[in-house]
């Protein structure tokens, strides 16, 4: 009997555990659908609604393909499979509980009727958040490709638009929320954008100048580490007051600053707070890079007669740059969130549905600012880390 190599052992286990735990979160979501309820129909915005479980809210045949579909996953989950299908056993089922929502949707609203909507209760919240963290999961472990990462963020949007365009959700209260404030959202989607993209790039641009030079000037590095740390540390509310009085004194002192939309509510409070907040990871992350070059690229190029200059641009910088780009992806994400409260000092963005919603008790007002919200920080997050991994870039 041939006895296997002492290294090979552990593979099995790792793959075992992998499998179990997107096995457990599968199982998870299918308890939450079949003992929570699924959607509650509701006749108009203020009525509350009736909760359906998912055989209520449905077919037969299509409340048997969703569970089917689930099912199917965890039994291929539970066969240890190959990546591939790890990966594709969670994608599917997150798949069919979205699938399951639009039938309910189709279903249970009348056509023509412009009151009645449906909102997803507990039952499919718990269980496509268990799908997703299952997908999480399998793909971190299968680790694919960056291509195949911005092709599978490529097609779910295409989806996503598909489905919107078709109408296939507008019978849900979210759909019903953005119908009669679709030229608001797009606003306020415009502005969100605007002013998290501005602070990031603002950040980018003032970051790693000063990386640079900390990096050069070790003494330096703590403190200003340190002082960065600290605005890190202010909640974003107490700092956007901080920042209030000042910019409201400078635009009564200075009329020309003023006249630049500069003044102690708005955007610019709010702009300069998200660039403070970002400037932390971008710092961080060209220090964490620079220190990361191997002494020897550097001797070898000092030795090739290269200048301090030649050898920041030629060696050390697309060394670094993985690490830069690491930090941009950490900027970027936590930027989009954070311009969320924005809206609480008249800077706009989507939170500006969010916080009515939280005033008005209205969930669905709620969802309608939050989740391009999530979706956007999500698609940013993997298209950055899978450039981070992709490129390589050159001087």
């Amino acid at each position: 009997m041939t006895v296997p190599a002492a290294g090979t052992l552990p593979l099995p286990a790792a793959r075992r555990g992998a499998d179990a735990l997107a096995a457990v979160l599968v199982a998870l979501a299918l308890c939450a659908l079949c003992l929570g309820p699924f959607v509650s129909l509701k006749p108009n915005r203020i009525a509350e609604g009736e909760p359906l479980m998912l055989w209520s809210a449905v077919s037969g045949p299509a409340a048997a393909a969703v569970l089917g579909l689930l099912l199917a996953g965890l039994g291929a989950l539970a066969t240890f499979p190959k990546p591939a299908v790890r990966i594709l056993a969670p994608a599917s089922g997150l798949a069919a509980v979205f699938a399951g929502v639009i039938a309910a949707s189709a279903t249970l609203v009348p056509a023509g009727d412009k009151l009645a909507r449906v909102s997803p209760d507990w039952g499919f919240w718990l269980a496509a958040t268990c799908m997703a963290l299952a997908l999480t999961d399998s793909a971190a472990r299968a680790r694919p490709s960056p291509g195949l990462r911005v092709l599978a963020v490529a097609v779910t949007w295409l989806l996503v638009l598909a489905v919107l365009q078709a109408g296939l959700l507008d019978g849900l209260s979210v759909m019903r929320e953005y119908a009669v404030r679709s030229e608001v959202f797009w606003r306020e989607m415009a502005r969100h954008v605007a002013l998290a993209l501005g602070s990031a790039a603002a950040a980018i641009a003032l970051g790693l100048p000063i990386g640079l030079a900390i990096h050069a000037r070790a003494g330096a590095r703590d403190p200003v580490l340190a002082v960065l740390t600290a605005i890190q540390a202010i909640p974003s509310i107490a700092l956007f007051g901080l920042l209030m009085a000042p910019l409201a004194w400078l635009a009564h002192a200075v009329p020309a600053v003023g006249a630049l939309g500069v003044r102690g509510i708005g955007a610019a409070p709010a702009f300069i707070a998200l660039t403070l907040y970002a400037l932390l990871p971008i710092v961080a992350a060209t220090v964490t890079g620079l220190a990361g070059v191997p002494p020897t690229a550097v001797d070898a190029a000092r030795g090739a007669g290269m200048t301090r200059g030649q050898i920041l641009r030629a060696v050390e910088l697309p060394l670094a740059f993985a690490a830069v780009l690491s930090g941009v992806r950490v900027v970027l994400v936590q930027t989009i969130g954070l311009t969320t409260v924005a809206a609480l000092i008249g800077g706009g963005g989507l939170g500006t549905f969010v916080f009515q919603g939280l005033g008005q008790t209205a969930i669905d007002l709620v969802l309608l600012g939050t989740l391009p919200i999530v979706a956007m920080a999500v698609t940013a997050g993997i298209l950055l880390d899978a450039a981070a991994e992709g490129l390589r870039w050159t001087p």
